[in-house]
């Protein structure tokens, strides 16, 4: 019997009523068809890195995409292009580019799941976003059956989201990406904590190999590296997103509370194919974004604390993350969530919002 809590980093879950496992492209698209095409609930699944399941069994199929590889295109404007299976472990593909001494990826080190999933919640860390190097994605489309390679721009990506998360739904098969060849030197160096693990200044370049190792260490001292000796790993990695509001909520705020500027980012839609998306306005969003681990912090909430008699528990290494102590149930992870919710609502007036795929929960 295999359950969810067998297939996600947080270790709970229910058992699917089906489970499909595509290790090819050709298998995965058979069962992508039928399953999109029927009428049960359906679920596509790769790393597990982002999801919390229910503890009640899911009655439905639950699709995992195990599928592999790396295939190098002709370069185009200079930059490396590479197509990539869904289920390509994202930190192995990671550790390839960086090995190959291409720039993009370097920052987004030690991030697990899957590379299908990388545009999906447009993951990001120390500055980087994939947005900024995705190119296009091929898709089934469950609504109309189609099979699609969707451009980048058509995608509405923005922090923590895209088109995939506001409703449009299908299976990702493969993803391809335009890298920089610069003789293994990094991007820009955009991150404050990361520029100080490398000793430079905020916009250097250094080796990218350098880069991958400062953010692998960075990470894995807030216990966001997956490791099996480690239990604060046994997690979703940050649980919340970093709340964005408008300059005057942010006002009411303590000072000291961090607090960066939003650039203004297109409209958040689906652009149909053909479409031109509408250029971002000139002007300042009006928006600010906040730490979500300062705010959890200041409102009592800190490492470690667990609520009575719960088997999850906030990391002993960071507060954004949720973790199970190693007999915490699903229902034990959604109410501390709920909690830590509650307790910055009542303290700062802001609202978390979960950052997790929530299967079977509402938070």
């Amino acid at each position: 019997m295999t359950t969810l809590a067998d297939l996600t980093t947080m270790r709970v879950g229910g058992e699917p009523t089906r489970l499909v496992e595509a290790t090819t492209t050709d298998e995965l698209l058979e069962a992508a068809r039928e399953v999109t095409a029927g009428d049960g609930d359906w679920f596509v699944l790769g790393g597990g890195s982002n999801t919390l399941a229910s503890d009640d069994p899911f009655d439905g199929t639950v699709l995992r995409v195990a599928t592999r590889g790396v295939e190098r295109l002709d370069d185009v404007d200079g930059r490396v292009r590479l197509r990539v299976a869904a289920g390509e472990p994202w930190e192995d593909l990671v550790a390839h580019t960086v090995e190959q001494g291409w720039s993009g990826f370097e920052a987004l080190s030690g991030i697990p799941g899957s590379t299908g999933a990388s545009p999906i919640q447009n993951i990001g860390a120390y500055g980087q976003e994939v947005s900024s190097t995705l190119v296009s994605v091929d898709f089934l489309d469950a609504e109309t059956g189609e099979f699609v390679r969707v451009p980048a721009e058509n995608l509405a990506l923005g922090y923590r989201t895209s088109a995939f998360k506001q409703g449009r739904r299908g299976v990702v098969t493969a993803v391809e990406f335009a890298l920089a060849d610069q003789g293994g030197v990094s991007e820009q160096v955009a991150y404050p904590q990361l520029a100080r693990a490398l000793g430079v200044e905020v916009g250097e370049r250094v080796p990218v190999a350098e880069v991958r190792s400062s953010v692998l260490a960075l990470r894995a001292s807030k216990g966001m590296v997956l490791d099996a000796s480690d239990p604060d790993t046994t997690s979703c990695g940050s649980f919340f997103t970093n709340p964005i509001v408008s300059r005057e909520a942010a006002r009411v705020l303590p000072a000291d509370a961090p607090r960066w500027p939003v650039d203004p980012e297109p409209e958040a839609r689906v652009v149909p194919l053909g479409e031109v998306p509408a250029p971002p306005p000139p002007a300042s969003s009006g928006l600010v974004k906040l730490s979500a681990a300062w705010l959890i912090e200041h409102a009592g909430v800190g490492r470690g604390f667990r609520l009575p008699g719960s088997g999850a528990a906030i990391s002993s290494k960071h507060t954004l993350a949720l973790t199970n102590r190693g007999a915490a149930t699903a229902a034990d992870v959604a109410e501390l969530a709920r909690f830590v919710q509650q307790r910055v609502s009542a303290e700062f007036g802001v609202v978390l919002h979960p950052e997790p795929v929530l299967l079977g929960h509402s938070l």
